[in-house]
Parts: C-alpha cells; sequence; structure tokens
C-alpha cells in the first residue's frame, strides 16, 4: 500500500475542486451536489463542507446516490444496497456527480441510469478527485479533476477514512 494523496493534499485538491465549482455554477439554487456511493460520498461531503464555507451563505443541495442494482457486474456478485439520499428534485438542475477514481467508467454509466430515474436534470457534470484516463472503457470524460494518476490496469486506488476522520487516497498495487 502507498499513499497517493494524504490529507492534506486532499484537502487542498477539495478546496480548489470547490472555487472551480463555485465559478463554473454560482447560482447554487439551481445546482446539487451528489456523491456516488461509497467513496464518492466522501469527497461530496468534504466538497459540500468547502462549498458551504466558500459560498457565502447559500445553501448548496446535497445528496447520495446508489448504483448497487444499477452495476453491470451486479449478476456476478451478491451485493447489499448502500444509502440512497436525494432529498430534493433534480428535475432542471445542474447535477454535479460526484466519485473518488474514475477509471473505466462503468461507474458513472450505472450512476447516470440511476440517477434518470429519479428525474430528468438540466445537465450533469462529472467532478472526480481521481482520473486515470488510459483504462476507459466508456467514452465517459469528467468536467472538473482533482488530480490525474497515471497507473496500471491492474493497480486498485481505495480512498479510505482513517483511524482519525482523515481521508486519503491509497495505490493497492495488484
Amino acid at each position: 500500500m502507498k499513499t497517493l494523496i494524504n490529507n492534506q493534499a486532499l484537502l487542498t485538491i477539495i478546496d480548489r475542486l470547490a472555487d472551480q465549482l463555485l465559478i463554473a455554477y454560482p447560482d447554487v439554487s439551481t445546482t446539487v451536489l451528489v456523491g456516488i456511493q461509497q467513496g464518492g460520498v466522501v469527497v461530496s461531503n468534504l466538497l459540500y463542507q468547502a462549498l458551504q464555507k466558500n459560498s457565502k451563505g447559500a445553501i448548496v443541495e446535497h445528496g447520495q446516490l446508489d448504483i448497487t442494482f444499477y452495476r453491470d457486474d451486479v449478476r456476478h456478485k451478491i451485493l447489499a444496497p448502500d444509502t440512497m439520499h436525494l432529498p430534493f428534485a433534480i428535475e432542471g438542475k445542474t447535477v454535479i456527480l460526484v466519485d473518488d477514481v474514475l477509471f473505466t467508467g462503468r461507474t458513472i454509466k450505472a450512476a447516470l441510469d440511476a440517477l434518470f430515474d429519479y428525474g430528468r436534470p438540466d445537465r450533469v457534470k462529472l467532478c472526480v478527485l481521481a482520473d486515470r484516463p488510459e483504462h476507459r472503457q466508456f467514452p465517459i470524460q469528467a468536467d472538473h479533476i482533482g488530480q490525474v494518476i497515471s497507473t496500471q490496469r491492474n493497480d486498485k486506488l481505495k480512498l479510505r477514512v482513517n483511524e482519525k476522520g482523515q481521508a486519503e487516497l491509497l495505490l493497492l498495487s495488484a
């Protein structure tokens, strides 16, 4: 195991992403933040805190999306669903979909399928902590990227929250 992004670097990336989001989507009343279970929720929680701190009192709506039964590998595994929490309408809004690592694009495809079962947003933008573009299987690109990381195909990146409650991105080599 190797730490690629420690907690301090991760928080710096989150602040930079929050600034980008506030510039790109200044009307927070028509913008919602949706984290994809599980790692995307950790990242979106941190982004939500940074957005609240920097948005001058405006409230950004924030939710969690469970994609368990939308995944194309659900037929091969027995999966327990995660928490789904979208306490707002997405109809006509800009949805900022948040994930920890963009790898093949399969998770994002599943998230889009799940999201559209809840309504038709005006647009969907993708924000990721880490991008592994050389391994994409679907034509999916992030609009906002914390860091591009070059990896081998069999490498695993894992966002974890340590015993102190601090998030860090780890490289788990196969």
